[in-house]
């Protein structure tokens, strides 16, 4: 009895959800259904590093590097503590008008690379390091005095 009851609900559940529209996926727009905006408009974020171009970018030293960014021991070190520490670094490295007007060619000296975009000049350190992304950025936007700054990592795969 118990059996036949849930055969019965389950033949009513399927029943349900058959009797819903039917869609066709084309092969030729990467498996998107013909109406679906992501077949045209495909997102715009970045690769990750290591499929990159511009991913040939060495890691940076520990400690100070050659044109004086102190990098500090960032093979250890937490990106909660690391990433704000080092906004701090670019604020008071680069917080003042004069100082911020020679930025560029001074993170381009500690291994940078900077783009220039509307209201914004955006230099960052990419790097792949086993099985992590590693990312240093320095943001200077137009109505901000101080930079924005920070470190992220992104790791695939599960830890062990």
């Amino acid at each position: 009895m118990r059996i036949a009851v849930m055969a019965a609900a389950l033949c009513v559940g399927l029943a349900a959800c058959a009797g819903g529209p039917v869609r066709s996926i084309e092969i030729g727009n990467g498996g998107a259904p013909p109406d679906s905006p992501f077949a045209a408009n495909r997102g715009t974020a970045p690769a990750p590093p290591a499929m990159r171009a511009a991913s040939a970018q060495t890691a940076p030293p520990e400690g100070a590097g050659p044109g004086g960014v102190d990098f500090g021991q960032w093979r250890s070190a937490d990106p909660a503590i690391y990433g704000p520490a080092f906004e701090a670094q670019m604020a008071a490295r680069y917080g003042s008008a004069e100082r911020r007007a020679g930025a560029r060619v001074d993170l381009e000296a500690n291994g940078f690379a900077c783009r220039d975009r509307p209201g914004v000049l955006e230099c960052r350190i990419e790097i792949m390091e086993q099985s992590c992304a590693k990312d240093w950025y320095v943001a200077f936007e137009a109505e901000r005095t101080a930079p924005r700054a920070g470190f992220d990592v992104m790791c695939l795969g599960a830890e062990r």
